[in-house]
């Protein structure tokens, strides 16, 4: 038989995640008829079928079972490796990517990441805007820049400050004496995408659900909306607060939001790139902290 390779092995796990061929063929940048070919002869090679064809796309037999099970060890094992030798680095260059969501990217982060360009030339920027957390472990992303109750035990990073969320409406549609609770007020609230933040648990505690118009995963869309005078929603009040066209009515949580963090994995911490990242971007984070509690900045 001959040898297998961990081309292989990338093979057989892109197909399990993905169920399909054409799946695996778009997550390992191959043609579909490249992965039939390829299995085909992995199969022939090993004298084990591998995966059933069924109408509910591919599943694995328990030979394709132990061979998945393989590659998913070789694969944390080889990204260990990796992100140990990215954190022995000594000079800030090269690929860095961070992970952060839409509200932070557009309120908050886009003139620190312009100057950090400017402080490091030789690093580039790969910016993955996601409202759901990525893997650090899995190096998804090198530094997250997160709004977060509790960060992973697994990662370490440098706290910013405490955010605060108000309950927004359009300026169009205030009157000093708006009652909230008003039956006749229709809200905008966050759908199952949307994570990270208690606000979720007390708009489905205190709102009932046929006042919710709309929902949505996005805090820079929800923003427009309320503008829009779709609805009453909540806004983090870095971003209600830039907004000319909305109001703040309260701070219904008690004026307290998920805390701002920068982190990163342990193995990276070192790395010269992600140094030079975490305190720059704390830095000019933290003369903007006193927008996360509505405030102006420093």
């Amino acid at each position: 038989m001959n040898q297998i390779s961990w081309d292989d092995f990338r093979l057989v796990r892109g197909i399990a995640e993905s169920g399909s061929l054409v799946g695996a063929a778009a997550a390992l940048n191959l043609n579909h008829s490249t992965v039939f070919r390829r299995l085909g002869a992995l199969e022939a090679a090993i004298g084990a079928k591998l995966f059933e064809r069924s109408r509910n796309g591919y599943s694995a037999t328990a030979a394709g079972q132990e061979m998945i099970a393989l590659a998913e060890r070789m694969g944390r094992d080889v990204t260990d490796f990796e992100r140990r030798i990215a954190g022995r680095d000594e000079k800030p260059s090269g690929l860095l990517r961070v992970t952060t969501n839409d509200a932070l990217f557009s309120y908050l982060l886009a003139p620190v990441l312009a100057s950090f360009r400017k402080a490091y030339p030789d690093i580039h920027l790969d910016v993955l805007v996601m409202n759901q957390p990525l893997n650090l472990s899995r190096r998804d992303a090198d530094i997250a820049v997160r709004s977060t109750y509790a960060p992973p035990e697994t990662l370490v990073g440098r706290r910013i400050g405490a955010s605060v969320w108000g309950r927004y409406v359009a300026r169009a549609l205030y009157k000093p004496d708006v009652d909230p609770a008003d039956e006749g007020h229709a809200y905008i609230g966050f759908n199952e995408h949307f994570g990270g933040v208690e606000v979720l648990d007390w708009i489905e505690k205190s709102i009932p659900r046929n006042r919710i118009a709309m929902r949505a995963n996005t805090v820079v869309g929800l923003a427009r909306c309320i503008g829009e005078g779709l609805g009453i929603g909540f806004l983090p009040r870095f971003v209600g607060d830039q907004h000319s066209d909305i109001v703040c009515l309260d701070e219904p949580m008690n004026g307290r939001g998920a805390d701002l963090w920068l982190l990163t994995h342990p193995d990276l911490r070192h790395a010269a790139r992600v140094r030079a990242f975490m305190d720059h971007a704390g830095a000019q984070l933290s003369k903007r902290k006193t927008l996360l509690s509505g405030g102006k900045a420093e």
